[in-house]
């Protein structure tokens, strides 16, 4: 349950392989490379308890400062690639980080944020991941180092932060138990248990590892002491290449994913040997019916589905065959209780729709955010906690997801859920890319509103649009048939497949 024990046992087994190049790290170079980042850290100044912020693109440094924090008694602020300058310093704020470490691929962000550090007060050093400027570089720092473990260590944890699309993003704190850094890892035993993710696994992860569930899932590789592949940034045909050239035995993708490797052109995907697959888990949104169906029709029932999220709250999994026997399912809880409740907080019988709640679990708190708190929690049960998500359970307690509560769209005091509509017209031959979401209506409040990126650009029109709305009227109700489409040449997207969708909606949205 710790890269040191695999290093003891097998030093030579790789413990990190970068998809792009094959530039390998073993377990005993993993070992090394922490405990001279952890020395390194210590000469920083960081002391048991403290907090270090990491913006940086995937690579491998990642992996030596993740368990380097980890074995330092430090808190890891994992920070996206794509933000800015006043958004970094909101964070590091929030989440008192005393040094901010930035790849050198954000240079200019890099050298922003040493021009604004009045901005972050309680940051002590800025130091770059590569070399930018005279500023202090990383892999200089720790190769001053020795390679020996410090005297001093503890267990430490890691802390991630929603997106923050719109308002301030919301941070959530995991601080592991006190002691030795080599203690049972929970989320790694998780996917072991449930997704056969072990010591075996060669396992490949092709998202950015600021995000949580990346960084966590190919951290707890390494801690289980398999193999993590490690892609720079999702390319589809790139992906099947990987799995060929690495003998890929476990996958985590979004349904995103999926879409653009089910666009590729047959003999593309027919070319490359897959055969070393043994378990495609995929995650972060409801994946649409006819997209799962072709991917199981593709690769047989090694598709494995979970419905979690930072929070820890609760954790549903669904293998293929549950799904194909409840299509549409995201599941059933193995950690936690699942509840359906309307806006009052009571549970709702079997087949309604309502905001889903878990109980058992910690209940969730956002740090430094007593009102986001406390809207999370069920105002009739408050050790039960939601994560936003509007969803029922069926009478063999599977669960099945409508949308974010955030998103859904009330026209006419009719509720509708974008997440349908989006999964129709996904399967349009026409679309590429869409985004449904509510815009203002002086009659009703809020219409349906589609925004599509065309897989043709020189289709996009009146004709395409007004195509698409009859499309959706011969299969959904009218209600719930956008009345406009618009056309945009790419969705605003994480490198996850995560959707900026407040972004866009923002647009349509007077500012008052």
């Amino acid at each position: 349950m710790h890269p040191r024990l695999h290093a003891q046992a097998h030093a030579e087994k790789p413990a990190l392989i970068m998809a792009a190049d094959g530039e390998t790290i073993t377990y005993g170079e993993l070992e090394a490379r922490a405990n001279r980042g952890a020395h390194a850290l210590r000469a920083l100044g960081l002391q048991t308890g403290d907090a270090v912020a990491i913006a940086c693109d995937n690579r491998t440094e990642f992996f030596d400062i993740y368990w380097a924090a980890q074995r330092s008694g430090l808190i890891l602020v994992l920070l996206s690639a794509r933000l800015k300058t006043d958004e970094i310093a909101y964070i590091v704020g929030d989440s008192s980080a005393k040094v901010v470490l930035i790849s050198d691929k954000m240079a200019s962000t890099a050298r922003d944020c040493v021009a604004n550090k009045a901005a972050m007060p309680n940051v002590s050093q800025i130091v770059t991941i590569g070399t930018v400027d005279d500023l202090p570089e990383w892999n200089a720092l720790c190769a001053a180092q020795p390679a020996t473990p410090i005297a001093d260590e503890e267990i430490g944890g890691r802390m991630v932060y929603s997106s923050g699309t719109t308002g301030k993003p919301k941070g959530l704190k995991f601080a592991s138990a006190s002691g030795s850094p080599i203690q049972p890892n929970p989320g790694a035993m998780l996917f072991d248990r449930f997704y056969d993710l072990g010591e075996d696994c060669i396992y490949l992860s092709p998202a950015p590892l600021y995000h949580a569930a990346p960084m966590g899932i190919t951290a707890g590789i390494q801690a289980v002491g398999g193999t993590a592949v490690v892609m720079t940034k999702f390319d589809p045909e790139e992906f099947l290449k990987a799995i060929e050239r690495y003998r890929i035995t476990a996958v985590m993708v979004v349904p995103t994913m999926f879409i653009r490797l089910l666009a590729l052109p047959d003999a593309v995907r027919n070319k490359y040997d897959l055969s070393s697959l043994k378990t495609v888990l995929h995650a972060a949104a409801p994946c649409p019916i006819p997209i799962k169906q072709a991917m199981i029709d593709w690769l047989g029932p090694i598709i494995e589905e979970f419905y979690s999220g930072s929070e820890g709250i609760g954790h549903v999994t669904l293998n293929s065959a549950e799904w194909l026997a409840h299509v549409g399912s995201v599941g059933r809880a193995v950690i936690g209780t699942i509840h359906i409740c309307d806006d009052n907080g009571n549970e709702l019988p079997v087949g309604e729709t309502g905001t889903v709640f878990f109980s058992g679990t910690k209940p969730v708190t956002y740090h430094n955010d007593a009102a986001k708190t406390a809207s999370a929690r069920n105002p009739q049960h408050p050790d039960w906690s939601t994560m936003g998500d509007v969803g029922h359970l069926d009478a063999d307690g599977y669960l099945y997801l409508s949308d974010r509560k955030d998103f859904m769209i009330i026209s006419g005091g009719v509720n509708v859920y974008p997440q349908e509509v989006e999964n129709l017209l996904i399967t349009h031959p026409a679309v590429a890319d869409v985004a449904v979401f509510g815009v203002p209506n002086p009659d009703f409040g809020e219409e349906v509103k589609a925004v599509i990126q065309p897989k043709d650009w020189n289709e996009a029109g009146p004709a395409l649009a007004a195509d698409l709305i009859q499309w959706c009227k011969q299969r959904l109700a009218d209600v719930k048939c956008p009345r406009t489409v618009d056309f945009e040449r790419e969705l605003p997207r994480a490198e996850t497949g995560k959707l900026y969708k407040k972004e866009l909606k923002a647009r349509y949205w007077p500012q008052a």
